[in-house]
């Protein structure tokens, strides 16, 4: 089933993170591990299975602003926690959902966010640039039209003010820098080869202390679609 079509042939414009982060993975991108659930019961057999601690996030197409609704509960170690935030979430958001994401936790204190947008005069365009709720902010973002190849994916990230980061950092090893090449040049493709996508925003991209590179939070809109 390809979730883009459902969500066209629906007259759906954006994707949940769930969905949205299923179609990244199937496009070489490395993603969160999760269960989208409908219940409490549900939601602590999720954490068993990923393993302590998780997250609780509410998750539906249109509800694009998370963090700032205070609906993400974060670093749950047990059943009991998992039972009571999901009883909060639900309290919280009044709207639809598709259901809510229990999903594992990321360690790791450096954030990098990729995207992709379409220009009139360049068409298909991937962001790379300093990540988190620091975002706007820091305004550290380097782009590049697609399509390219690993030599100009790893040229965005030298070209990054915030490049330092990315090296040994303070006990932690260095970026896979491969990995985020593998994110850069996928983004491009899915970009050429999807023209019903418009825009695709990954926040936050984590760093773990051992280099690994994750997407922890995507949206993807469709043509037509509202822009973040």
């Amino acid at each position: 089933m390809d979730p883009i079509k459902t969500a066209l042939d629906n007259g759906w414009t954006s994707l949940s993170e769930y969905t949205s982060k299923q179609v990244l993975g199937a496009w070489d991108i490395p993603v969160t591990r999760e269960v989208q659930v409908q219940t409490a019961g549900e939601a602590a057999a999720a954490a068993e299975e990923i393993g302590y601690p998780v997250a609780l996030k509410p998750c539906a197409r249109d509800l694009m602003h998370k963090s700032e609704l205070g609906c993400i509960e974060l670093g749950l170690s047990g059943p009991a926690a998992v039972g009571q935030a999901f009883g909060r979430i639900r309290e919280k958001i009044k709207s639809p959902l598709e259901g809510i994401l229990v999903q594992e936790m990321m360690a790791g204190s450096r954030e990098l966010v990729a995207g992709l947008s379409r220009d009139p005069q360049f068409g298909a365009c991937v962001m790379l640039g300093f990540g988190g709720v620091m975002t706007e902010v820091i305004a550290d973002t380097v782009f590049r039209a697609a399509p390219f190849d690993a030599v100009e994916a790893l040229d965005m990230i030298r070209d990054l003010k915030c490049r330092a980061m990315l090296d040994a950092f303070r006990g932690q090893a260095p970026a896979n820098l491969d990995t985020i090449c593998r994110i850069l040049t996928s983004l491009g493709r899915l970009g050429l080869e999807r023209p019903e996508i418009t825009e695709i925003d990954i926040n936050p991209l984590i760093i773990s202390p051992d280099g690994a590179v994750t997407a922890v939070d995507a949206l993807i809109i469709l043509d037509g679609g509202p822009r973040r």
